[in-house]
């Protein structure tokens, strides 16, 4: 499956080089922003996907604010693993939704600028994360792990930073080369121009927050620097995604298991 209709940053994280060869394997695990603006013929694409279990990283008024469609008789089942850290652009539309609601645009903006005021660079916001998430993390390895024959879709609202940290993690986890997992997290940004990032920005600005490099950074780009901060702090200080993964809570045992679901093996001659 390569789209899902009514989704813009979509796709199959399978195929990524393995160091010492081999690939990821297909069809095993998915990554994309939200679910909240499938078309009928997405939500008929999901059904036939193969895909069991959704891992929802979004906060719970990013939720009730978008709520995932999901097609009706199938067994979807859906893990909420909320990060707050990483939910700004979640943010950003509840505020503007209770501007709507409120007649008061202008309180949005103050709380956002407030918000924006206290942002760090997209790195850091990334470090925070692993730093506060690592039982998250490993949740949803084990849940990628448990698979049997079937897949895993994880999403946040953009499906950038939250999505791009835990597919990271799982892709070094079982071996990728850094090169591909880099290049995976940098296709969000391409995925996400056009009509998606001009809403978010214009829905920003029109909350009478300045468009600076920082805030469109962080809503709507995902530099290579950025995942490579992360994988970077990770390696200092566990060794690694498996070392990281183990201590959240993650099994040797589930540690192979992931292994095993997520690797395809060289072709022999």
């Amino acid at each position: 499956m390569k789209s899902l209709e009514g989704t813009v940053n979509f796709r199959d994280v399978g195929g990524l080089p393995l160091e010492g060869g081999g690939s990821i394997a297909s069809r095993v695990l998915y990554r994309s922003d939200a679910l909240s603006s499938l078309t009928p013929h997405g939500l008929e694409t999901l059904a036939g996907s193969g895909i069991d279990v959704l891992v929802d990283f979004r906060t719970p008024a990013e939720r009730q604010m978008a709520p995932d469609r999901l097609p009706a008789g199938t067994q979807l089942r859906t893990l909420e693993l909320p990060l707050f850290e990483g939910a700004f652009t979640g943010a950003a539309q509840e505020e503007m939704q209770r501007a709507n609601l409120a007649g008061d645009p202008a309180a949005a903006g103050r709380a956002v600028q407030a918000a924006i005021a206290q942002l760090p660079t997209l790195g850091q916001l990334y470090t925070g994360m692993l730093q506060d998430g690592v039982s998250v993390f490993a949740a949803v390895a084990r849940v990628v792990a448990a698979g049997n024959g079937s897949a895993a879709l994880l999403h946040c609202t953009a499906g950038k930073d939250r999505t791009g940290v835990a597919a990271a993690l799982l892709l070094e986890a079982a071996g990728a080369e850094r090169d591909g997992i880099v290049a995976d997290y940098q296709l969000s940004e391409r995925n996400l121009a056009g009509e998606w990032s001009d809403r978010m920005l214009g829905m920003i600005a029109g909350m009478g927050v300045p468009l600076n490099e920082e805030i469109i950074t962080l809503v709507t780009r995902s530099p290579a620097d950025a995942i490579s901060a992360a994988l970077d702090w990770v390696g200092a200080n566990h060794g690694g995604a498996a070392g990281y993964l183990r201590a959240g809570g993650l099994s040797e045992a589930e540690l192979v298991q992931l292994r095993q679901r997520l690797r395809r093996p060289a072709e022999r001659p």
